[in-house]
């Protein structure tokens, strides 16, 4: 199994649930159930945003790294050598977490505080709100961020897949069937078509569940970026568009890290023995160790070195004479 593969899978996983709990365990589901969330107030009001788009960042990048990783592997040996250990992946993921949470401090500013005249349960209320500034600043900030957090990464993720792909369909021309099958005692034909099949699945899943936000963020805070544009009137078609866009993300967020488990044979075939409870009783230990997927991975096999030298003694040699 890639050790690099379950770092980046397991940093993948984490600011995935960083970026569930600050959209909707505190952002919707607080909403609903709280008439004055406390992120309508200074500065909580500039933190979650913060927090929200540096998660969103950091699990969109931490996908674009990744897969490049995965292609700059199987085209050179010297970026094997060099990708391939598990420090080298660490600082990789850390540092895209950091510079992703700076690189969203500026959404901190995006955000205002002022007071809303509201009406519950038959009275008239005035309650401070968190909403955008209508500013020529929070577009700009809007319009780059959705580039750097959508458009870029999408982009990426496309090409790169792609290159992979091709890659391993020449390398599988460079020799023929029987060759083949001697390397690897079966046909591997039926497993690159399968290995393709599932990056073109995981490009277009990640742009189906990505793209309607990126078109309709940049919708709503440029179009209707104003005071008397009512975010909450779903009789507006780009509303509705809106929500839905995010539900996809969020969906995406969800599910990104089993997407990428499924590229894994081994995961795929304990998914449905779990599913059809046909799967055996094992220790803790063991699920652990052979749930863990090999995304596409290029795993050496060195040979062990012996502890100690062995020394060999020839005796009873006799000279067969010609």
């Amino acid at each position: 199994m890639s050790d690099t593969a379950i770092i980046y899978l397991s940093c993948l996983a984490i600011v995935d649930t960083f970026y569930l709990v600050w959209v909707i365990l505190i952002d919707l589901t607080l909403t609903f159930w709280l008439l004055q969330p406390f992120w309508h107030s200074h500065p909580w009001c500039g933190i979650l945003g913060f927090l929200q788009y540096g998660s969103l960042y950091s699990s969109s990048w931490i996908v674009v790294v990744f897969t490049i990783e995965r292609y700059l592997v199987l085209r050179s040996t010297a970026a094997k050598q060099h990708f391939y250990q598990p420090w080298v992946t660490k600082v990789t993921c850390v540092a895209i977490v950091l510079v992703s949470h700076v690189v969203s401090v500026p959404l901190g500013w995006i955000n205002t505080v002022t007071p809303v005249n509201l009406t519950v349960d038959g009275e008239n209320m005035r309650l401070p709100r968190c909403h955008y500034r209508d500013h020529t600043y929070s577009t700009v900030i809007v319009w780059i961020t959705t580039f750097l957090s959508g458009g870029v990464p999408i982009v990426l993720v496309i090409i790169f897949n792609y290159l992979i792909g091709y890659h391993l369909c020449n390398a599988s021309n460079l020799f023929t069937k029987e060759e083949r099958r001697v390397m690897h005692g079966r046909s591997t034909r039926g497993m690159l078509r399968r290995t393709i099949l599932l990056l073109g699945t995981v490009s277009v899943a990640f742009v189906v569940l990505s793209l309607p936000r990126f078109v309709t963020y940049c919708t709503l805070r440029t179009k209707y970026n104003h005071e008397n544009f009512n975010r909450n009137d779903y009789n507006i078609p780009i509303n509705v568009a809106g929500d839905l866009a995010n539900m996809l993300q969020n969906l995406n967020s969800t599910t990104n890290f089993l997407l990428y488990c499924m590229v894994s044979r081994r995961f795929r075939r304990e998914l449905v023995q779990v599913v059809t409870c046909k799967a055996k009783a094992r220790k803790l230990s063991s699920v652990i160790t052979h749930t863990t997927m090999k995304v596409f991975s290029v795993v050496d096999h060195k040979a062990s070195p012996s502890r100690e030298p062995v020394t060999v003694v020839l005796t009873n040699l006799k000279l067969i004479a010609e």
